[in-house]
């Protein structure tokens, strides 16, 4: 099942590319830091019966170097198959654009990573066809950055590595110094400071770590009066003026954040549903859904009513 920890895992090297720079120097691959950066399609089905999509796909230009191509890959744990799965990505972007690919996977914890690291031979009668070496970021390599000065100058490896380490004690102090960062920012940079207030409590969830980020986001409120975000949404809890439209805001902040398209339909049903528990129930799902539509998926087939009439 796809979560929202798989989704932030990859989607931010898409939303701030200025996170290759410091991820490759951690993995011992060199890249200079004006490299450009593109988002590639990331279908990569050839035949309608068998769909395939890497999570991310973004074409590099090094200033230094040739183009190449990135595929980026979040792991949760070890599935059976995976690798050649992985095999097929490689060949088939390097075949369709011409260009030579990596791969690069990020995990969450140290055995997935190892079993990631590979090699993956694929051969027989003590001949190998292929061996596949992915990059693997995760526990082991991701620095624990628990100090302000050092988030401020790379926000978006400071997030990264909250969730790399979400599941470890380090987790916590991580989150304090990019809180601090993001308070300073708030005057200088509040756009970004939103992002990332919402990126992380989107992708950390309900998990420990996600209540953790909870008590840090709540002393920001007062700096985000009526903008109704996923933060706000959580302060509005318990009070019932207001709380409809704060809870829509929630629902298409968090869709928002994880780069999910909203149809006009799926707006209008969204922000003119007067029925808590079903918000409720919308905002949870927001957290983990593919499209938009699939929010109402399990809905009873019944009228809206306002709460005042039920």
């Amino acid at each position: 099942m796809v979560t929202s920890a798989h989704e932030g895992m990859h989607r931010i090297f898409q939303e701030r590319p200025d996170i290759l720079a410091p991820v490759f120097g951690v993995l011992g691959v060199p890249l200079s830091e004006k490299a450009t950066v593109d988002a590639v399609t990331t279908d990569v089905t050839e035949t309608k019966p068998l769909e395939r999509r890497v999570d991310t796909v973004l074409r590099i230009g090094p200033s230094d170097g040739e183009h190449f191509l990135l595929a980026v890959e979040a792991q949760s744990g070890k599935v059976a198959g995976k690798e050649w799965s992985w095999a097929y990505y490689i060949g088939y972007l390097q075949a369709k654009y011409k260009l030579p690919v990596l791969l690069l996977v990020v995990c969450q914890d140290r055995a997935t990573a190892k079993w990631a690291t590979g090699p993956f031979d694929c051969g027989t009668r003590g001949w190998t066809a292929l061996r596949m070496y992915p990059l693997v970021a995760g526990p082991d390599n991701l620095p624990v950055i628990t100090d302000a000065r050092t988030v401020a100058k790379s926000l978006p490896l400071a997030a990264l590595s909250a969730l790399a380490h979400a599941r470890s004690p380090e987790c916590g102090a991580i989150l304090e110094a990019i809180g601090s960062t993001l308070q300073e920012l708030l005057e200088t940079g509040p756009d970004t400071a939103k992002y990332f207030f919402d990126f992380l409590e989107v992708t950390l969830g309900k998990s420990p770590a996600g209540e953790k980020w909870k008590a840090i986001m709540s002393t920001f409120v007062s700096y985000f009066p009526g903008r109704g975000t996923v933060r706000e949404t959580a302060y509005l809890e318990g009070k019932a003026e207001g709380k409809a439209e704060g809870e829509a805001k929630g629902i298409l902040s968090v869709l928002e954040v994880r780069g999910i398209p909203v149809p006009d339909s799926v707006r209008e049903r969204i922000t003119t549903c007067t029925d808590l528990d079903r918000m409720d129930a919308w905002l949870e799902r927001s957290r983990t859904v593919e499209r938009a539509e699939d929010l109402f998926a399990e809905d009873p087939e019944v009228p809206e009513t306002s709460s005042e009439e039920a």
